[in-house]
């Protein structure tokens, strides 16, 4: 695990000072962070998205959803060497899988194109890992976050959702259906993927805590939406997240049923994902 160091000065090597990207004057990282943007016709949003973008991150993955607007030559001239990436399938949970593929960096960050999240909060995620964590999870629940953009109704449904995941998987979340996000790489080899739509991040959520990886919350602040119209249906969207959330409840009480029956199982229960 990388550690944080302070910036090299002035006086010191200066093959040691490319080593390290200063973040502020207090802190400098080694690992290089890759910053995944999903977006589909959201060219009059990036230009809000990409200003708080700090410009220590290593690259910026544009995944585009077929856009019908002039999104990727915007990102083009406000990023100039963003990487764009065509997305063959369709829905968030496969823009961000597809996303991941391409990165680089041993950090990997989620941002949405709608210019709700503010990517001045990326240090607070990145020092998070940096410092032991596995992964970084975005809160507007948690003492110093907030929302300008969730419905009476959103909130309702997040709130027993998120009560439902903590109780059935045994985490202590204060938000669920969040999509700023960090983590190392490598937990990409725990959490597996399979689903394309809004509950991608629930699922994330729920896998990170059967994997046994670290979490800490991140206190995240969520503004409205500039431009256009959220593809976000409360209803709809929510009974996905029930689903998934059922789903990996029945493989969960599946794997200890397997354990019980199986001496070899039982003694390598890290290897299940299991963390109680």
């Amino acid at each position: 695990m990388s550690s944080v160091l302070h910036p090299p000065s002035s006086g010191q090597d200066p093959l040691l000072a490319t080593q390290y990207r200063p973040i502020s004057s207090h802190l400098a990282i080694a690992p290089p962070v890759s910053v995944v943007i999903p977006a589909m016709n959201e060219a009059e949003n990036l230009p809000y998205v990409f200003k708080t973008l700090p410009d220590w991150i290593h690259e910026v993955v544009l995944v585009d959803g077929n856009s019908t607007d002039n999104t990727v030559e915007v990102a083009r001239e406000l990023w100039p060497k963003v990487k764009v990436v065509p997305q063959q399938g369709k829905g968030k949970g496969d823009a961000l899988i597809t996303g991941f593929e391409a990165c680089t960096g041993d950090i990997i960050v989620m941002v949405d194109a709608d210019g709700s999240a503010d990517g001045g909060e990326i240090v607070s995620y990145v020092s998070a890992l940096v410092s032991g964590a596995d992964f970084a999870k975005g809160s507007r629940f948690a003492n110093g976050g907030g929302t300008d953009d969730m419905t009476f109704v959103r909130k309702l449904g997040n709130r027993v959702l998120c009560a439902v995941v903590n109780r059935k998987f045994g985490a202590r979340y204060t938000d669920l259906c969040y999509g700023y996000n960090a983590f190392w790489r490598h937990c990409l080899d725990k959490i597996e993927l399979d689903c394309t739509g809004f509950e991608v991040e629930t699922l994330m959520n729920i896998r990170v805590v059967k994997a046994g990886l670290k979490v800490q919350e991140i206190p995240s602040y969520e503004y409205l939406r500039i431009h256009g119209a959220s593809n976000l249906r409360a209803v709809r969207d929510g009974l996905r997240v029930l689903k998934v959330i059922l789903k990996e409840r029945s493989n969960r009480r599946e794997l200890r049923r397997q354990e019980r029956h199986s001496p070899m199982l039982a003694a390598y229960p890290a290897d299940l994902g299991e963390t109680s």
